[in-house]
């Protein structure tokens, strides 16, 4: 008799081993037919079963599926626990169905199943999402006061919920505090951390967090790095950046598409096209595969240097990669013909842009009106503007700089004045420009009106 019982439980372990390996590689059709045959044989699943099938449906098929486990399992007389339920709430959550996941959690409370720390660490995460940081706060002193053991996931995730709610530097207090009392936080927890304080701007705190990291015993990877070269980049730290990159560099590090598009849009923004074609070369020698964003970045930087030909290359790539442009793509290709003086190109593009079902973005007209004036087709170009549904302060002061530029002062001084009047800023130099032309062609007169004006049309919009 104990030797019968012996070899069923060592079956079902068996059993359940089988099914776990069909279901983690999504052959669920396999698995199914492997509990029929065992129940045949008369070999019954167990909970464990069951639990192994939520969460693949869960994942392979979707949430209702997983559900319907539930079902099957009070047929074959077996409770659901714990762990079914954190499956289908980690699963509503995953698929941003926060409000099914709390529901999941009042009905395993309901059924008199006691939650685990997963559970509550699930329910938080939802609490976070749902932008409700006083709530996940509350779900976490529960976990901390009560009887659980909270984990480093229960920590990571309240460091990471309260950095992207807003409250980094109470994330930042929290983590403190919790080392004090004996917290030996992952590498996980320093990147949360780290990439937190980066998006507030405490790039400082960011970097000597990675310093503390090495000094704990991990090294920072390549996801710590990335994130503090973001944050140089953004504040327009570009030596910094460079310098963290030839760090990276120097520990071994493996760059990502992003790292090396970051640092070579970066090196463009500052003027440096012969640096930014270094990093182009060494990405293109890792073979790493880009995205559209990557694309944009090395384009942008052909663009700058003037290579269209090498640009439109690039074109070609994309398309043979199975990827779609995007309305940036267009964007930067109608600015780099501008830039060349090619304005029928850029005319041609922007239909073609129109044509593949893009909406003109502001940029791109931009582009197209300071690229007519400076061929000096600024009939066309006010024409374009004319027709703009949208403009802002670049569009004005793009033609009031060129209007001054061809001598036409008066019309420049027109068009300044019912920008300011419509509560548009303009270029404080394209003011100048307009004040000093009609100086100095001899409208004196006008010229002290017109500053008369743009003073008065300043303290209306203040």
């Amino acid at each position: 008799m104990v030797r019968n019982r012996m070899l069923e439980r060592l079956s079902t372990k068996l059993l359940n081993v089988c099914i776990a390996s069909f279901c983690k590689v999504n052959k669920l059709e396999k698995a199914e037919s492997v509990i029929i045959d065992a129940i045949r044989l008369g070999l019954l699943p167990d909970v464990v079963t069951y639990n192994t099938l939520i969460n693949a449906y869960c994942r392979f098929v979707g949430i209702d599926a997983g559900y319907s486990i539930l079902h099957r399992m009070g047929e074959a007389g077996i409770n659901p626990d714990v762990v079914s339920y954190n499956s289908l709430i980690a699963a509503a959550s995953r698929n941003s169905q926060i409000s099914r996941s709390l529901d999941l959690f009042d009905e395993m409370i309901q059924r008199g199943i006691a939650p685990d720390v997963w559970s509550y660490n699930t329910l938080m995460h939802c609490f976070f999402k749902l932008g409700k940081p006083d709530e996940a706060n509350r779900v976490f002193r529960d976990i901390i006061l009560g009887d659980y053991t909270p984990c480093a996931a229960t920590f990571n995730t309240m460091i990471n919920g309260l950095c992207k709610n807003g409250y980094t530097e109470n994330a930042f207090m929290l983590f403190r505090k919790l080392q004090h009392h004996g917290f030996v936080p992952e590498l996980m927890t320093y990147n949360i951390l780290v990439n937190g304080l980066c998006k507030i701007g405490r790039l400082g705190t960011a970097k000597r967090i990675i310093k503390e990291i090495g000094g704990s015993g991990y090294v920072p990877n390549a996801i710590t790095y990335t994130t503090v070269l973001k944050c140089c980049f953004r504040k327009r730290k570009f030596e910094e950046g460079l310098e963290l990159l030839s760090e990276m560099k120097s520990k071994g590090y493996t760059y990502d598409g992003y790292a090396y598009c970051t640092a070579i849009g970066a090196l463009i923004k500052i003027g440096k096209i012969k640096e930014a074609t270094e990093y182009m070369v060494q990405l293109m020698k890792t073979g790493i595969k880009l995205d559209i964003a990557s694309y944009n970045t090395l384009i942008n930087m052909y663009c700058k240097d003037g290579k269209l030909e090498e640009a439109y290359k690039l074109l070609d790539e994309i398309e043979k990669e199975g990827l779609e442009c995007d309305k940036y793509t267009h964007t930067i290709m109608i600015d780099g013909l501008c830039k060349a003086g090619n304005i029928e190109g850029a005319i041609r593009h922007l239909k073609y842009m129109n044509l593949m079902g893009f909406d003109s973005n502001l940029v791109a007209f931009n582009s197209l009106v300071d690229g007519l004036c400076k061929v000096g087709r600024i009939d066309t170009a006010m024409k374009v503007y004319k027709s703009m549904e949208v403009r802002d302060s670049f569009t004005y002061s793009s033609l009031v700089h060129n209007l001054c530029r061809i001598g036409k002062y008066r019309k420049a001084s027109k068009l300044l004045l019912s920008c300011l009047r419509s509560g548009m800023n303009i270029l404080k130099s394209a003011q100048r420009a307009v004040l000093s032309g009609l100086h100095y062609s001899g409208f004196r007169g006008e010229a002290k009106k017109l500053k008369s004006k743009i003073r008065m049309a300043r303290i209306l919009n203040h």
